[in-house]
């Protein structure tokens, strides 16, 4: 029996406008109906406002109909192991981040925000430089952000690349706010607008956020399970006339809709078997993992 009914999967963007087409938002919502897995919305929102607005909504209506869902976003859902701590939190590393970027960001309505001062803010508190954070995108010089050329990961810093990324190896860091296969910027728009997702009032009490919710396990408690996905892992399906990101969120869902009907998608919520228990305790609690790698 497959794990799940649905699969909604989201490519996100950090655009400061309103956005369609390539390299904009699009999401994509396929159902197994009859014995057989369906595309029945694909949208291109041009905001993140409305973008929410409109999953949020998709998700309610399918957990009122008991359907369980798949929800993957394409951009990390976790920071490198102590990054929390180097920010002088103390408790569960991942809860106090999600929480300290959706006090700290402000998106508007029309996708406008402040993300880079966002993280320059981050920036002064972690090291009191420009890092580890970089890719300045507006032509101002900052103190504690650089456009490029930020120096190098050393020995006692927070490093570059969660474990995941580094099974992964086609991933870009989190750091990276600017510039080709950057998702810093994501993160930091996207993280609250999942965690608006998770409480919201209709989808609180059936969904969950793995793995920092469920453990590095499936957990057949959550309808509505919220995942960190890489759609790049598989290969976009041809389709006339539609943009690789529109391409993609059809792809992936229909990917893992294989995986859940073959039996086997439950062992990817394990992550990589060869993770130490130490490493594992990482995954969990701050960095995350990326369905699927």
């Amino acid at each position: 029996m497959a794990l799940f009914d649905a699969y909604l999967m989201v490519d996100w963007s950090a655009a400061s406008k309103p956005a369609k087409g390539k390299d904009s938002i699009w999401w994509a919502l396929l159902r197994r109906r009859g014995g057989e897995v369906q595309l029945t919305r694909r949208e291109n929102p041009t905001t993140r406002a409305s973008a929410t607005e409109a999953i949020a909504d998709a998700l309610a209506d399918l957990a009122a109909e008991g359907i369980r869902v798949l929800v993957g976003f394409d951009f990390p859902f976790g920071y490198p192991d102590g990054t929390a701590q180097r920010l002088g939190m103390v408790g569960l590393p991942w809860r106090h981040m999600w929480q300290e970027i959706s006090d700290l960001l402000e998106d508007e309505s029309n996708n406008a925000n402040n993300r880079i001062d966002v993280a320059e803010g981050l920036n002064a508190r972690i090291s009191g430089e420009a890092f580890p954070f970089w890719g300045n995108v507006r032509e101002e010089e900052r103190t504690c952000l650089v456009r490029r050329g930020r120096r190098p990961h050393g020995e006692d810093d927070l490093t570059e690349w969660r474990l995941c990324d580094r099974r992964a190896k086609t991933t870009s860091s989190v750091w990276q706010l600017a510039g080709a296969g950057s998702v810093g910027s994501q993160v930091l728009t996207g993280v609250p607008r999942v965690w608006a997702l998770r409480t919201d009032p209709r989808l609180a009490m059936v969904s969950g956020i793995w793995p920092f919710e469920t453990g590095l396990a499936y957990d057949p408690r959550w309808q509505i399970l919220f995942a960190e996905v890489y759609p790049s892992l598989v290969e976009p399906e041809p389709e006339a006339d539609m943009v690789k990101d529109a391409r993609q969120v059809r792809t992936i869902a229909a990917h893992f809709a294989a995986l859940d009907e073959a039996g086997e998608l439950g062992a990817f919520f394990a992550g990589d078997p060869a993770l130490t228990p130490a490493e594992r305790c990482i995954v969990e609690r701050e960095e995350a993992w990326i369905l699927g790698a």
